[in-house]
């Protein structure tokens, strides 16, 4: 071990690491503070330790100052993120998700996330319990979905190539399972002890902690959040450079044989302290398909004993590489692990989002890939969306996919049942033929009402914006065109704006920083354009940037990397210093 590798215990340790280590793993005191009545929220330690439980708690933000004026509490709510390696949910578990959301939720919706799960939003205290016995009975869970854990694991939906897919996704869900807590919190809290699942591949390979309950993750878990993705190219349609660890699928005729090893990728970051930044991932190797398990393992365990634990906000993989060096990461995964990583094989992305409509597969199945209009399942009074999906759940004989743009994938559809899943899909206004390239490629956080780290709006805004920025498209004749554009209302990077073309970080209500120079294959961190402006502002600065897009750009060039081409920006080569740096032509 280096001396750069723990130099962090020099300071005080965070906070966040006394709970952890009091909280007998993830115990606490919760299952006691459900009977508590005298406020709709947690207590003390217990608001951080149901995160580990896959709940954040939260407040309707709209009614905040109107409920202190009566002297009421806020409207204290958790919201539920459900555990779903790869995204893949059966049409029964649809069923049985969106039947609790229409009796038991505050919004009554079901939230389609970049994390390729689903969100619970508006979940009451005292359907808390019910609703993890709920979700049981369908054989879901949201064990690690949140927290200084490994949470869920996203994969390539992709479902033209269904035999690569599949292979893929059963690593994902490997790579899942083996990561998860090993404590029995989950299941002595919500199920009263009964056993959640029981798999082969849960057991540590290492030997390097002595740790009884926790061998992988120890009894205060990952200095930080820790992020993991399985993708498969040309498609980088989970945006793996925004993730920790990322297994990139390698095939040879059309059978997996492994995966090259990236990571240390990330996008969160904090206004105030520029020793933080976001960051693409960076490339440890290749390993065979017998070492995945092994290697996933050393790199947590790695960034489990060398995190930052004093100091949150630089405890993230991507601060520990920067700190003692990429090779000297490298060199302690293999020895963990027991491997030799091998070098890189070729691979190459071409883009990001997700092919909208009817695709047919490898296996003469047709998928359909629904756009959701930032994942959000309401029936509103013209897109009865909620109830559409209900009354294709009824029928359909495949499966439903998530995919990490906040879309879902009808997927495994017979050619005797095409015709009948577009109509209901038309009838209930899933399908809609005027949606543009340009919506179909954007992405919003969930931000306000509900997110309590949120500055600006972000879901709320990003349709009406939409709406004037396709008219700026239509202006210059490249409606057909279209731009990776996000919108996250807070610097903490969860609509992954730091890695799209054109990006929108929130800085108050009504002001966002404006980033552009991504790329469309999700490689490029944007840079900072202009800080703290408002709309109008905005789409005055866009008008200007897609008229020169559109007549002088060359041949499917992207508008981020037109920006870079022209010197709109200069592009960010050396993180964290050049990117806090506003580099303009």
């Amino acid at each position: 071990m280096t001396d750069k590798a723990t130099e962090w215990k020099k300071f005080p340790l965070a906070d966040n690491e006394r709970l952890k280590g009091e909280s007998d793993y993830l115990h606490g005191t919760i299952a006691q503070d459900l009977n508590e009545q005298l406020t709709g929220g947690f207590n003390k330690d217990n608001f951080q330790l149901i995160r580990f439980h896959g709940m954040y708690e939260q407040d309707d933000r709209d009614i905040r100052a109107e409920r202190q004026a009566q002297k009421l509490e806020p409207n204290k709510n958790v919201m539920l993120r459900c555990r779903l390696p790869g995204g893949i949910i059966t049409p029964k578990q649809w069923l049985g998700i969106d039947e609790f959301a229409t009796k038991h939720t505050y919004y009554g919706s079901i939230r389609l996330t970049n994390r390729q799960t689903f969100q619970f939003h508006g979940v009451l205290k005292r359907d808390i319990k019910p609703m993890h016995q709920w979700l049981h009975q369908l054989g879901l869970d949201s064990i690690a979905t949140a927290g200084d854990v490994n949470r869920n694991v996203l994969c390539t939906p992709n479902p033209v190539e269904s035999e690569l897919h599949q292979q893929a996704y059963e690593w994902a869900k490997k790579i899942s399972e083996h990561l998860l807590p090993r404590t029995t919190a989950y299941a002595d809290v919500w199920l009263d002890g009964e056993k959640v699942f029981e798999s082969e591949t849960t057991k540590p390979l290492l030997k390097e902690s002595s740790d009884p309950v926790e061998p992988i993750l120890g009894k205060t878990y990952l200095p930080r959040k820790f992020k993991t993705t399985v993708v498969v190219p040309p498609l980088n349609d989970v945006d793996l450079h925004a993730n920790d660890l990322n297994f990139v699928a390698i095939a040879e005729q059309g059978q997996l044989i492994g995966f090259n090893v990236l990571i240390g990728g990330g996008l969160s970051m904090d206004f105030a302290n520029h020793k933080t930044y976001p960051n693409i991932a960076q490339e440890l190797g290749f390993v065979t398909l017998d070492e995945v398990l092994a290697c996933a393992e050393a790199v947590v365990t790695t960034q489990r004993d060398w995190g930052n634990r004093s100091d949150r906000k630089n405890a993230k993989l991507r601060y520990t590489i920067e700190r003692v060096g990429l090779d000297v990461v490298k060199a302690e995964v293999e020895k963990r692990a027991g491997i030799t990583l091998k070098p890189i094989r070729p691979y190459h992305f071409t883009e990001r989002g997700d092919r909208i409509g009817w695709v047919k597969g490898e296996d003469n199945k047709w998928h359909l890939t629904l756009f959701i209009e930032n994942g959000r399942l309401l029936d509103y009074p013209d897109r009865p969306l909620k109830t559409g999906l209900r009354e294709i759940a009824k029928i359909h004989k495949g499966d439903f996919r998530l995919t990490a743009n906040q879309n879902l994938i009808v997927a495994g559809v017979a050619q005797r049942d095409k015709a009948k899943i577009e109509k209901l899909a038309r009838e209930y206004k899933l399908i809609d033929d005027r949606v543009t390239p340009l919506r179909q490629q954007s992405m919003s956080c969930v931000a306000l009402p509900t997110c309590p780290l949120a500055m600006a709006e972000a879901e709320r805004f990003l349709p009406q914006f939409i709406d004037k920025v396709d008219l700026l498209m239509a202006k210059h004749h490249v409606e057909k065109e279209g731009i990776v554009l996000r919108v996250t209302g807070c610097p903490n990077g969860c609509g992954r704006a730091m890695l799209a073309e054109i990006g929108l970080v929130g800085r108050a209500i009504g002001r966002y920083n404006l980033y552009i120079g991504g790329n469309r294959e999700g490689s490029r961190i944007p840079r900072l354009f202009k800080e703290n402006i408002e709309e109008a502002e905005i789409l005055q600065i866009l008008d200007g940037w897609i008229g020169d897009w559109a007549k002088n750009r060359q041949s499917n060039e992207g508008i981020g990397d037109f920006a870079v081409r022209t010197g709109i920006v200069k592009p960010v080569t050396n993180a964290p210093v050049d990117f806090w740096e506003v580099k303009i032509a």
